[in-house]
């Protein structure tokens, strides 16, 4: 599958076509910009306290992480429909190890997360050596899981007994909650393997054109591979996160992240880097969303209107840099 990134704008001495350049690139900060400046504008008190400032953070935590794990793949050139069901997979499994079978919690965390990257090597393999299309392979193994969970938690919620595993999520040491610490350990992890490792080259090389990344002596496959294992590992690090927030392992737990994470990934495809994906503009796409759910929330809506917002914000900004490409002839289809 070649790569999903959107084509970049060329530079342009038209007045006009320098404003639509300027749009596809910074689209999104203006609408994440206007965003803040209207709910606060809205109601200063409540939204632009330090509370709810950290609150949306904290918010944000659990979809950034998964989301920057779909960058991975995006960046790949590929697509995982997966990951949602991963994430319930490895809350269901976390807590069932510990209250079902007496798991001490690292080794519970431990089993969850090597599940979970198991997910991931599986989707890799059937991608890149069967040569099954990653939507179909993915879309498959998201329905085993899917049954998995029904099966091991017979379709009810396993619920977490009294004990410090929910510390992990609702803890604040200095005042910053613990999936915010994590949050940023990750996102710098992610980020600093895909700018400054080789296999972060390898990876936008083989996204760019598997062909002449493989004729350059790239092992696309396993490249393939190791990206899929690393959207199934933020979704495991997710997964057990949410299990601690909302005390038990769900089969749905996981549902609420595929649109908001494919979203978030590609509202930051079109900040600053010309359409690439990439792991500070997904954290900003991230933003748009949380910021957006929690404005909403101050201000009343009614649940249906965040959904009404990501998928009319997520169309916007993909029709805006269309647009600018076809009106600036950089269209490359």
């Amino acid at each position: 599958m070649t790569s999903t990134a959107i084509a970049p704008v060329a530079t342009t001495t038209d007045p006009g076509q320098r404003v639509l350049a300027f749009l596809a690139r910074f689209g999104t900060l203006i609408v994440l910009g206007a965003m803040i400046l209207g709910f606060g504008i809205a109601r200063p008190v409540e939204f632009l306290s330090e509370r709810n400032l950290i609150n949306v953070l904290n918010q944000s935590a659990l979809l950034a992480i998964v989301a920057a794990g779909l960058t991975y793949v995006l960046v790949a050139g590929q697509f995982d429909l997966s990951f949602a069901n991963v994430v319930s997979f490895s809350g269901i499994l976390c807590v069932g190890l510990m209250e079902r079978s007496g798991v001490p919690v690292l080794f519970a965390v431990g089993g969850a997360l090597l599940a979970a990257a198991l997910v991931g090597v599986v989707n890799g393999i059937l991608v890149a050596h069967v040569r099954i299309n990653a939507i179909v392979a993915t879309l498959g193994t998201s329905t085993v899981l899917l049954g998995l969970n029904f099966l091991y938690s017979n379709g009810a919620p396993i619920t977490l007994g009294a004990g410090r595993f929910t510390e992990i999520s609702r803890g604040r040491p200095g005042g910053i909650p613990i999936p915010v610490i994590i949050m940023t350990v990750v996102l710098v992890v992610l980020w600093v393997v895909l700018n400054r490792t080789l296999l972060g080259h390898h990876l936008q090389a083989t996204g760019s054109n598997a062909v002449a990344a493989r004729l350059a002596g790239v092992d696309v496959g396993r490249v393939t591979i190791a990206a899929f294992v690393g959207v199934a590992v933020c979704a495991g690090i997710c997964g057990v996160l949410l299990s601690a927030r909302i005390g038990s392992g769900m089969v749905t737990a996981g549902d609420g992240f595929l649109l908001s994470a494919f979203a978030a990934a590609f509202l930051g495809a079109s900040v600053i880097r010309d359409g690439q994906f990439h792991i500070l503009g997904t954290f900003v796409g991230v933003l748009v969303v949380s910021i957006a759910g929690n404005g909403l929330a101050i201000l009343g809506a009614q649940s249906y209107a965040l959904y009404l917002v990501q998928g009319s914000v997520l169309l916007a900004a993909v029709a805006l840099s269309t647009t600018s490409r076809r009106l600036l002839g950089q269209d490359r289809r």
